[in-house]
């Protein structure tokens, strides 16, 4: 027999009840995770703990801890919301925590999830040298979390941000505001590098769109809830990844690198380009679908990617 919300009211009392039961909830109504969070369980625990405002990483001790009425009714609905509603969770709450980093998002943006944030908090490493990082490019930013996680882990650099959405830089700004890094992240409107003055960059790094046409209509309601131009990549999934592979060649210095997140286009665009060494990241958390290229490597390679244009 289904529990009805009087009962979870009255009989679930501790945080720990919560999680458990809105875990149960979730399975039950085979909600689609992989916004933040892999598991029932996970998702859960950041609802619960995020409705009754406290902490990610909440001692252990404290989930027995007695909620008030009040809270266990904000931590139902709260429950019930992310079930009938289909959206990510981080829309709930306004929060997603990228690379140790906690940022604004909505509905405008998708919401920050990229094994990138991996790379900026090893800065990089072997790929460059941090003390010689003077500029960085993020393009198709969004929530503006690549850019501004880029900015912590190389105080002395300029980051540019990119970002053909005016909502999603709308967003940006609030979250370079929210961290106070005015001086160091410049955000443009831009399709790609159309817009960007004649620079060179130390990191290009990217998490642009690149879901096939075919695939992104078969994605979960949680994900077909963010911008589709966030997602859809053409056809193939590659027609702006293929962009930035041309062009990223005017805007690298001799040692720069290109790092761009391709996702499960990764099997096309290495059989695109069979002689392409692209250099396939792995990452300790998960994760997949990132390459990495050497300014040498992306000249080299130049007409090659101009000809699949």
């Amino acid at each position: 027999m289904k529990t009805t919300p009087s009962e979870v009211l009255t009989t679930l009392s501790t945080i720990r009840d919560y999680i458990r039961w809105g875990a149960s909830r979730f399975t039950e109504a085979e909600v689609s995770f992989g916004h933040g969070t892999a598991t029932a369980l996970d998702e859960a625990a950041a609802l619960v703990l995020h409705t009754v405002r406290q902490p990610y990483n909440l001692a252990n001790a404290y989930l027995e801890c007695v909620l008030t009425l009040t809270e266990r009714q904000a931590v139902i609905d709260m429950i019930d919301r992310r079930i009938n509603e289909r959206i990510p969770a981080a829309y709930l709450t306004h929060e997603a925590i990228f690379a140790g980093l906690s940022f604004y998002v909505d509905e405008r943006v998708l919401v920050p999830r990229s094994p990138i944030a991996e790379l900026i908090e090893q800065r990089f490493s072997p790929w460059v040298d941090e003390d010689q990082v003077v500029r960085i490019l993020d393009l198709c930013t969004g929530s503006g979390c690549i850019a501004i996680a880029c900015a912590y882990a190389f105080s002395g650099a300029d980051v540019d941000a990119v970002d053909l959405s005016a909502d999603a830089l709308a967003v940006a700004k609030l979250n370079v505001a929210k961290h106070e890094l005015e001086d160091a992240v410049t955000l443009y409107q831009s399709d790609l590098f159309k817009e960007l003055p004649d620079v060179r960059y130390d990191i290009i790094v990217s998490n642009p769109p690149y879901v096939c046409l075919e695939e992104w209509e078969q994605l979960p309601a949680e994900f077909r809830a963010e911008p589709d131009m966030g997602f859809k990549g053409g056809d193939s999934g590659l027609d702006i990844v293929l962009r930035i592979l041309v062009d990223a060649d005017r805007y690298l210095t001799e040692q720069g690198i290109l790092i761009v997140e391709v996702g499960s286009s990764a099997e096309t665009l290495q059989n695109a380009f069979p002689d392409v060494p692209f250099y396939w990241l792995d990452f300790e958390r998960g994760g997949d679908g990132v390459f990495l290229l050497t300014a040498e490597q992306v000249s080299q390679y130049n007409e090659l990617f101009l000809a699949a244009l």
